[in-house]
């Protein structure tokens, strides 16, 4: 999503990679994941060398869109974390092997939505330091739930707003899946994949 000055807003859709709903995932055979969780999982529905290749190409598009503005990082923790630093990390090695410094800052912030794998509606924004320092600034946004906090940032005018998140999935889709920092009640953020829960993984950690 990208916002001018003005305060009018313009969504540009870019798809990644698309994943129908009824794609079963690959066989867990295939890949290592911690033994600790052998039992948990149904099946490995991104491989992490995809999520690196893409992460890659997306800090291109940022670089190439946003040029050698100043950049304001707003990661959404705690399951945006892995994404954020893999981002900055690309987006750094790009500035760094350019012929102009582009300055970057990163912000943390924590938005409260599931238990379980159920939405409990109301969302609770923690953390993050004064927003008014996005005044003017290029936002890139990352994390799995940034609308409630698009209201808090639009309102401060910053020059652009991009909101990246590395799953984009069907409101009619259970939260089902986990890894690469997404958790399941804090469990499942060290799995390097994205792998799909089954259900004794769900009654197992539970709360």
């Amino acid at each position: 999503m990208d916002q001018d000055g003005g305060g009018e807003t313009a969504v540009e859709l870019r798809r990644g990679g698309v994943i129908m709903d009824n794609w079963p995932g690959y066989d867990l055979n295939l890949f290592t994941y911690p033994q600790h969780y052998y039992g948990d999982l149904q099946s490995v529905l991104i491989p992490h060398g995809i999520i690196v290749d893409r992460i890659e190409r997306l800090a291109k598009d940022i670089m190439k869109d946003i040029g050698y503005c100043d950049i304001m990082v707003l990661c959404v923790l705690k399951g945006g974390y892995k994404f954020c630093a893999d981002l900055v990390e690309h987006l750094k090695n790009i500035s760094r092997n350019s012929d102009r410094f582009v300055s970057m800052k990163v912000d943390f912030i924590r938005l409260k939505s599931y238990k379980n794998d159920q939405s409990m509606g109301e969302m609770q924004i923690i953390g993050g330091e004064d927003l008014s320092t996005l005044a003017g600034k290029d936002v890139v946004g990352t994390g799995r739930t940034m609308k409630a906090l698009l209201s808090s940032i639009e309102k401060y005018k910053p020059n652009m707003i991009k909101v990246l998140c590395i799953l984009n999935f069907s409101p009619s889709l259970s939260l089902s899946f986990l890894g690469y920092a997404l958790d399941y009640n804090e469990y499942f953020r060290d799995l390097n994949h994205i792998c799909v829960i089954n259900e004794h993984g769900k009654e197992k950690y539970r709360v």
